[in-house]
């Protein structure tokens, strides 16, 4: 199938919006629900990714550590609040699984960001920015790279919002599903995977 390389603002404003329906789980400990979400994720072969911090907006201000990762199956999506959960070693065999691929977009500094909370081979990732080179495609953003391959645009309205707030609102929560979730569907269809 062929692309096209870019899309302009105005096209973009009149594309519908991406919607995940299934289900999505906050993770904020060890418990029954990170073990359903280690058993689930461990089940699949191909998975969306992303990780969310929170915004610095002062000059100079250290950099935050990452508050979010996000990791979805085609049809559940889990968010693991690493501020309170850190990455545990089940989490971290699941980032070094080659045969789990882990699709998201700028995937390294991602990679670092995890591994600042504990050291792993990074394995199976693929960079979706890398991905949609080989099929022409010139942009690099998950809004636009959705817009292009899915014909539908991500809301980047709760990018900038406070990943460390005690209780994720809603829409945050939605928010970081679709941008794991979007990720993983991007690539099954890019590759013609009948999924």
């Amino acid at each position: 199938m062929l692309y096209p390389e870019s899309i302009s603002a105005e096209e973009l404003s009149h594309l519908d919006f991406v919607d995940f329906q299934g289900p999505i789980e906050v993770i904020r400990e060890k418990d029954e629900s990170f073990a359903e979400a280690m058993e689930y994720l461990s089940s699949q072969t191909i998975i969306g990714f992303d990780t969310e911090t929170k915004p610095c907006f002062l000059p100079n201000q250290p950099r935050r550590k990452v508050a979010l990762l996000q990791l979805s199956g085609r049809d559940k999506s889990y968010l693991f609040r690493l501020h309170h959960l850190g990455v545990p070693a089940s989490l971290a065999r699941l980032m070094s699984d080659s045969s789990i691929l882990k699709i998201g977009a700028a995937v390294n500094d991602d990679i670092r960001g995890l591994q600042e909370y504990t050291k792993f081979t990074a394995r199976g990732f693929v960079d979706l920015q890398i991905l949609a080179e080989t099929f022409g495609i010139k942009e690099k953003s998950v809004k636009k790279l959705s817009a292009i391959i899915m014909g539908r645009r991500v809301s980047k309205s709760q990018q900038l919002s406070n990943w460390e707030a005690p209780q994720l609102s809603g829409a945050q929560i939605k928010y970081a599903a679709i941008d794991a979730w979007i990720c993983r569907e991007m690539y099954v269809k890019l590759m013609q995977i009948d999924d």
